[in-house]
Order: structure tokens, then sequence, then C-alpha cells
């Protein structure tokens, strides 16, 4: 192909592109009452299913748990009078493209895969396959326990009684979207940290070496993104992190001995 069928590819590609966007963020503005009501604003609600499984497994272990009641109320208000029509159009476009990525990254795919080796489109596939994954399971984690424990403790807060907690529309939104799309890149460590293996840039000492830093540095952002004093809260949003690290250290090769040039052959002259 020259130059130019390269690009027309290209373009055609691009339009497939913006059409799937487009008619995926079409639907999305038709559902989004629907979607704010049953997903973005449930853990508003005593009732989410996170605070009553975590309330009775923390009952079950005798902690305090999360102490979800009838008390627990986050007040959503919207200050600006344009606020809500560009959430729903923006809340549309972002949605759009989290359910489109996996076809847009696939499009891009069959453009290039035509000019790599058949071991680059191995590993590219495989590659494609776990970060799509990932990435969805991160989002999961994030909606279902590091955005709602954030929520219960950020929403109940208060400096001062004689200060009501009222949460903004746009400050709301912008924690959502920022936790979900926060925790889908951290899932993304046990693929970063492969295609260094891949490349001989990182090895399996690493992570035994640095293991209890990593730990105390663990449970330190664990303790920032939910800052709550129960334990219980914190283990639940330390375990799957520390999971991500061991589930790294698996997928780096292991550690080439240090001794491996002094143990070769020597050639006297």
């Amino acid at each position: 192909m020259s130059f130019w069928d390269h690009l027309d590819a290209l373009r055609k590609v691009l339009f497939n592109i913006i059409i799937l966007t487009a008619l995926i963020a079409g639907g999305m503005f038709a559902a989004m009452p629907w979607i704010f009501d049953n997903i973005i604003m449930a853990p508003c609600s005593p009732s989410f299913v996170t605070y009553s499984f975590f309330d009775r497994i923390a009952g079950e272990l005798g902690f305090d748990g999360l102490s979800t009641g009838d008390s627990f109320k986050v007040n959503i208000v919207s200050i600006q009078l344009t606020s809500q029509f560009f959430i729903h159009m923006s809340a549309a476009f972002w949605g759009s493209l989290v359910i489109a990525f996996p076809f847009i990254i696939y499009m891009i795919w069959k453009f290039v895969s035509p000019g790599l080796y058949e071991n680059e489109r191995k590993g590219a596939t495989r590659a494609f396959f776990f970060g799509n994954i990932m990435f969805y399971l991160g989002a999961t984690v994030g909606y279902f326990l590091i955005f709602p424990l954030s929520v219960r403790f950020l929403a109940s807060y208060q400096l001062s009684t004689s200060i009501e907690p009222i949460v903004s529309l746009d400050s709301y939104m912008d924690t959502f979207f920022m936790m979900l799309l926060a925790m889908g890149a951290v899932f993304e460590l046990p693929l970063f940290a492969y295609l260094l293996g891949k490349a001989g840039l990182m090895h399996r000492a690493f992570f035994s070496t640095y293991r209890r830093h990593a730990i105390v540095g663990l449970l330190l952002l664990a303790a920032i993104i939910t800052p709550t004093s129960d334990p219980f809260t914190l283990f639940l949003t330390f375990t799957p992190i520390y999971a991500l690290w061991e589930l790294s250290s698996r997928l780096v090769p292991a550690d080439k001995p240090d001794d491996e040039t002094a143990s070769a052959p020597q050639t006297v002259s």
C-alpha cells in the first residue's frame, strides 16, 4: 500500500470510531436519567449493596462496620444553572468511551497489525485482552468498594456541627469519574510490570527487595483513599491493591544469576 492508501485506511478507521462512539453516546444520553437514579446515585443510599454487605461481614467479625442507617444521607444539589445539562452530556460521552474502548482498540489494532511480526501480534493480542479485563475489573472495584467508602466517610464528615454537609453535583461527578478511572489505571499495574519484564527492565528481585516498603506505602495509599479510622474498611481497601503487587511479581521473569558472566567458559589465549 502507498502512503495515501494507508492514510485513506486510517481515515476510515477514525470515521468508524467516531460513528461508534456517537451511537453509544446517543443511547447513553437517552438512558442517562435511569443510569443516574440506579447506578451513579446509588452509593448515596444507605441501602447500597456495599454498605449492607460490609455491615453484615463486620458484624460477624466483631467490628463496628460502616454503621449505615437512616441517618446516612448525601444531599446532592445543582448550584450552577447549566450544571445538570452539561453533566448529562459529559456523562453520556465518557460512558460511551468506556463502553466503546475495547472496540476502539480493536479497530486500531486491525489497522496496525499487518505491519507487525507474528510474535509481536501474539504478544499484543494477549496484552490487549488482559489490559481490558484489568481495566474493567479496576473500575468495578472502584465503584463497589473505593467510591462508596469514600462517599460514606467524606459526606458524613463535619468540621463543625453548625456546618450542614451539602455536596454539589459537579463535585460528586468529578469524584465519581476520578475514582473509577484511577482504579482502572491502577489495575493496569500487572500489565505494566509484564511489559517491563519482557523488555528486561524489571525482575522478580525488585518485588522481593521492596515488599516491606510496598506494604507500608500501599497502606498509606489505602488510608488516603478511604480516610477512616475503621481498620476493617482500611483492610478491605488495602487487600485488592496489595493483590495487584503480588500478581505483578508473578508476571515478571525470574532474576538472572549474578555470576552468570563469571560462570561462562573462559577462553585461554
